[in-house]
C-alpha cells in the first residue's frame, strides 16, 4: 500500500481528527470502542462528531449538541480525507450558523 493509498476506517478517523483539530477543534471525548470521536472548538459548546455509522434516531435525540458529524465507513485515502474533513468543517459551519440565525429570530420576538 503506497503512502497515499487507503486508511483502515480506524487510522482514517485518527487522521481526520489531526486534520480537524488543524481546524482549531480539539478532542473533547472518544467512546469504549474507539469508533467514534467527539470534537469541538474553544469557543462553543458544539460538537462534530467523527465515527465509522451514522448516528441513530435516539442518539440524535439525546446528542442535540451535535452539529455536524464525519462518516468513515471504510477504507479512505487521505486525499479523500482531506475533502471529507473540509465538508463536515463547512456542515459545521453552515449549522452553527443557522443557530445563530434562530437565536437572533427569538431575541427578536421578546
Amino acid at each position: 500500500m503506497s503512502a497515499d493509498g487507503p486508511l483502515s476506517p480506524l487510522k482514517a478517523l485518527d487522521l481526520a481528527a489531526r486534520m480537524l483539530e488543524a481546524n482549531g477543534f480539539t478532542v473533547v471525548a472518544r467512546n469504549e470502542r474507539g469508533d467514534s470521536l467527539y470534537l469541538k472548538r474553544p469557543d462553543g459548546p458544539w460538537h462534530l462528531r467523527v465515527s465509522n455509522h451514522p448516528r441513530t434516531a435516539k442518539q440524535r435525540s439525546r446528542r442535540t449538541d451535535i452539529l455536524a458529524s464525519l462518516i468513515i465507513d471504510g477504507p479512505r485515502s487521505p486525499e479523500r480525507l482531506r475533502i471529507l474533513v473540509a465538508e463536515a468543517v463547512r456542515n459545521f459551519q453552515g449549522a452553527l450558523a443557522r443557530k445563530g440565525d434562530q437565536a437572533s429570530a427569538d431575541g427578536s420576538r421578546k
